[in-house]
């Protein structure tokens, strides 16, 4: 048996559904879109990714020559319908950017561990295409909603991307979108239109992106402010979002499928409430923030801003005492956002809070927030 079968077998055995192997060349047609719309993706070019330099593998490590891409099916088991729509599917299988020390990132060291064991010099840091080098290896094809899909799973799939420096046995590419030609179903249903056109995202818009990556002194010149009509169409989410996943017609049967429950999320979802998000203990966050949502956000306040724009829109006034107590947080941000929940639930107890807090309020962008709560309230 031939190294590229060992790796492929290997692979399969540690859990992962699909592997394939593609050369090490660069992917100039990347590089020329990214290039293209730096002022959608300059915080990503210019942030610790790098991905100019990861989609020339060779600028970085002269010996590349194979690529080994892993697909991890993230949709073996069942979600809880209470932490549906609040945080993306792949985020509550935890296989994405999982820590060495959980079962997922545990995986991919083992992946990594037997490729240097058989003679391999795996490349450290390099964060390549890693769709488009999944595609290139023969393992999915893509969707209108960018995403990659693999035959038989879907779309809610984590790829994991291993850069080499040996010779393998090369896979036939299936890069191609095999979405039928008349859909539109996920550009129809993106709230924010991030997705514009098909293969087309403006990730400043998309609801997932706004829910972890604007984040103070980010790269790129990022913020934690969201823009209000943002804000509006966010829904519930706090972390992700799968709606242009859950509308596609290649993923109804798996999203329709009887799926055993994983009872970590099961035990998670019994206590998980947006309220104690909001007004975040630290008890809460390590248990039950921490274990699902480790993947971009630092900040506690992050949860906590993200947590009462998802109360504002549910726009219930079981909420105000909960955002009354926000409003009291030492982060101004988690106050700022708090005043906004608070403006889009209205009336009138709402307005009351609101003008305590206008005339105690000190912050300049929280004043801000408490007052076009006011206007609107």
């Amino acid at each position: 048996m031939s190294l590229s079968e060992d790796i492929k077998d290997f692979g399969l055995d540690l859990g992962y559904s699909k592997v394939g192997i593609t050369t090490a060349e660069s992917f100039p047609d990347y590089i020329a879109e990214l290039n293209s719309r730096r002022d959608m993706y300059g915080w990503y070019i210019e942030s610790a990714f790098q991905p100019i330099t990861g989609a020339d593998p060779k600028s970085a490590m002269p010996s590349a020559k194979s690529i080994v891409a892993a697909v991890y099916d993230g949709y073996k088991e069942s979600f809880p319908e209470k932490l549906v729509g609040k945080i993306g599917r792949l985020y509550q299988a935890r296989c994405y950017l999982a820590p060495r020390h959980r079962i997922n990132g545990a995986r991919r060291q083992l992946m990594r561990g037997f490729l240097e064991k058989n003679g391999c010099n795996v490349a450290q840091r390099l964060v390549v295409p890693e769709r488009l080098s999944a595609a290139r290896a023969g393992v999915v094809t893509y969707g209108k909603n960018t995403f990659a899909f693999a035959d038989g799973i879907g779309s809610f799939i984590l790829i994991t991307a291993f850069v080499v420096d040996v010779e393998l046995d090369y896979d036939e590419p299936t890069l191609e979108v095999k979405c039928p030609p008349d859909c539109t179903a996920c550009i129809d249903a993106c709230p924010t239109r991030a997705l514009y056109e098909p293969l087309k995202m403006d990730p400043r818009r998309c609801i997932a992106f706004n829910t972890f990556m604007t984040q103070d002194d980010y790269s790129g010149g990022l913020t934690s402010y969201i823009p209000p009509e943002i804000r509006e169409k966010m829904g519930t989410w706090i972390h992700g979002c799968d709606i242009c996943q859950e509308v596609c017609p290649k993923n109804q049967k798996r999203l329709k499928a009887k799926l055993p429950q994983n009872e970590f999320l099961v035990k998670v979802a019994q206590d998980f409430e947006l309220t104690k998000l909001l007004n975040l203990s630290d008890e809460f966050y390590a248990k039950r923030v921490q274990p699902l949502m480790y993947n971009y956000i630092r900040g506690k306040k992050y949860f906590q801003r993200n947590a009462a724009i998802s109360l504002g829109n549910m726009g219930d006034t079981v909420f105000i005492p909960d955002l009354a107590q926000a409003m009291q947080d030492s982060e101004e941000l988690v106050r700022g956002y708090a005043a906004w929940a608070l403006g889009r639930i209205g009336g009138s107890q709402a307005r009351q809070i609101l003008e305590a807090g206008l005339a105690h309020e000190t912050a300049k962008p929280a004043r801000g927030e408490i007052k076009a709560a006011l206007a609107v309230a």
